[in-house]
C-alpha cells in the first residue's frame, strides 16, 4: 500500500464483504483473508521519492486503507498477512518449483517457465500464444519465453531485499500472494476473489506457480475451488485513469456523503456487471436509504429482538445466493420496507421491521440512527435547539387556535434559519436542511 485508496478500490472489498457476509449466515466458519502487499516497485519507488521508509509508508496507508473501509461498513478480515512476513517461506515455495522443473533460475533472477504448466491460460480463457502476445512484458536476455514471469529478482543498494540462494533480492508480486494464501488457508482454499482486471496475469500466474511447486499440471482446483472476479467502475462513462483525471479517493467522498451511501452504491449493480459512477448514481442511493430511515423512524418505538436482526429472511438470502443478486435482494428489501410503512398492528410492525433491519444487517447498511440520520432534532452549531422547539411550540398552538397565518409565518421563518418540519400522529419533527 502506498497510497490513498480509490472508490474503485473499494468495489472488490465490499463485494468480498457482502459475500462473507452472506456465508456467515449458513456456514457456522468462515476464514475472510485479506493480503497486504508491503513491498513491490510502486512502494519502493514511493520511498525513494519521500525519503520515508517503506514501513512507515505502508503501515500509514494500511492504516488509513482499513478506516476508509470500514466507513464502508466493510468488516476487517481475519487475516490480513504481510508480505515481508513471509520471505522464507517464499523462498522454499521457489526452490519447489525449481525441483519440479517449472521454474529456473537466471541471471540472479527466478521465473516461472510457462511452458511447463500444462493448464497455464484456463482460468482467463487464452491459450498460449495469447498469452505470450498479451503478456506486454519486454523479451529480457535472461527469459526462455516471452510470458515467463519472475518469482525472485535481485536488488539494487538501495532497495530492500533479502539473502536467498540466487543472491540479495526480493519476490515477485505473484508470488506473495501464493505464499500468503497458502500459509494463511492452506491448499486448496474455497474461494478466490478480486478484480477482474486481476485475471490475467496476476491469478493466472498465482494458478501457474502454486501448482507448479505442487507438481500439479493439470488441475488449478488444488489451489482454490473457485473464483470471483468483480467488475469495474466507470466514472460518468469512461474508465477510470490518471490521463483522464478521474480517480477520486474514498476519503474525498466521505467528506459530502455517508459511507453507507457509497456502499449502497457499490451494491446498485451485479459485480460482474460495471457501474456507472455518477452524482446520479451516489444521489439515488441517498434517496433509497432516506426513505428507508423515514419509515423505521415511525417504527421507533417498536421493540425487536435484537438476535433476529442477524438472521436474514429467506426471500432476501436465497437472492443473494443467486451469485450475489443484489438487484433482486434488494427488491425484496423494498417490498418489506413497503409492508412495514404499511403495518398497521404492532405484530406486523414487529415482523416487518425485523425482516428489513436483518435484511440490512447482511447488506451493510441501515445501521445508524433513523433520527440522526436525517437530522431529527440537530441543528447545525450556530442554531440554538431551544428557540426551534419554541417556535414549533408556537406554531403547534397556532395552529390549535386555527390561526394558520401565524402557522405558516413560523414554518416559513423556520424555513429561513434551515429548519424542515414534518407534522406526524406523534407531533412535529424537525431537522436542519
Amino acid at each position: 500500500m502506498y497510497n490513498y485508496a480509490h472508490i474503485g478500490n473499494a468495489r472488490p472489498a465490499v463485494v468480498s464483504d457482502l459475500l462473507v457476509r452472506v456465508l456467515r449466515q449458513i456456514y457456522p466458519k468462515v476464514t475472510y483473508v485479506s493480503n497486504i502487499t508491503d513491498i513491490d516497485d510502486k512502494i519502493i519507488n514511493a520511498s525513494i521519492e519521500t525519503g520515508d521508509s517503506i514501513e512507515k509508508i505502508t503501515s500509514k496507508y494500511e492504516k488509513i486503507y482499513n478506516e476508509d473501509m470500514q466507513s464502508l461498513g466493510v468488516i476487517k478480515p481475519d487475516i490480513q498477512p504481510h508480505a515481508t512476513d513471509f520471505i522464507q517461506e517464499m523462498i522454499e515455495l521457489v526452490q519447489k518449483m525449481i525441483s519440479n522443473g517449472t521454474a529456473y533460475a537466471s541471471d540472479n533472477h527466478v521465473l516461472f517457465d510457462v511452458t511447463k504448466y500444462d493448464s497455464y491460460g484456463k482460468l482467463s480463457g487464452r491459450n498460449i500464444d495469447d498469452q505470450l502476445a498479451g503478456s506486454r512484458v519486454e523479451v529480457a536476455s535472461y527469459k526462455k519465453n516471452a510470458g515467463d514471469f519472475v518469482l525472485w529478482k535481485p536488488s539494487a543498494d538501495n532497495q530492500p531485499g533479502w539473502e536467498s540462494p540466487w543472491g540479495f533480492g526480493r519476490p515477485g508480486w505473484h508470488l506473495e500472494c501464493s505464499t500468503m494464501a497458502e500459509e494463511s488457508l492452506g491448499l486448496p482454499f474455497d474461494i478466490h476473489g478480486g478484480g477482474m482486471d486481476l485475471i490475467f496475469p496476476h491469478h493466472e500466474n498465482e494458478i501457474a506457480q502454486s501448482c507448479g511447486a505442487h507438481n500439479e499440471n493439470k488441475d488449478p482446483s488444488i489451489f482454490a475451488k473457485y473464483w470471483i472476479h468483480n467488475a469495474m467502475l466507470n466514472i460518468d462513462g469512461e474508465k477510470m485513469s490518471k490521463s483522464l483525471g478521474n480517480i477520486f479517493y474514498i476519503r474525498d467522498y466521505l467528506k459530502n456523503y455517508d459511507g453507507e451511501i457509497l456502499r449502497l452504491a457499490l451494491l446498485s449493480g451485479h459485480y460482474r456487471q460495471s457501474i456507472n459512477w455518477t452524482d446520479e448514481t451516489i444521489k439515488q442511493s441517498k434517496n433509497n436509504l432516506d426513505k428507508f430511515y423515514r419509515i423505521l423512524n415511525k417504527v421507533s418505538d417498536v421493540k425487536i429482538n435484537e438476535d433476529d436482526i442477524y438472521k436474514c429472511p429467506s426471500k432476501v438470502l436465497d437472492a443473494l445466493c443467486d451469485d450475489l443478486n443484489t438487484s433482486k435482494a434488494f427488491a425484496e428489501i423494498i417490498d418489506i420496507s413497503k409492508k412495514l410503512s404499511l403495518s398497521e398492528t404492532l405484530e406486523n410492525k414487529i415482523k416487518y421491521k425485523t425482516e428489513l433491519l436483518a435484511s440490512a444487517y447482511v447488506f451493510g447498511i441501515l445501521q445508524k440512527s433513523p433520527k440522526k440520520w436525517l437530522g431529527i432534532g440537530q441543528t447545525q452549531d450556530n442554531l440554538d435547539s431551544q428557540h426551534i422547539e419554541n417556535l414549533i411550540n408556537e406554531r403547534n398552538e397556532a395552529r390549535s387556535s386555527k390561526n394558520f397565518s401565524k402557522a405558516d409565518e413560523i414554518r416559513n421563518k423556520l424555513s429561513e434559519l434551515g429548519i424542515e418540519i414534518e407534522d406526524t400522529p406523534n407531533g412535529t419533527i424537525w431537522r436542519s436542511k
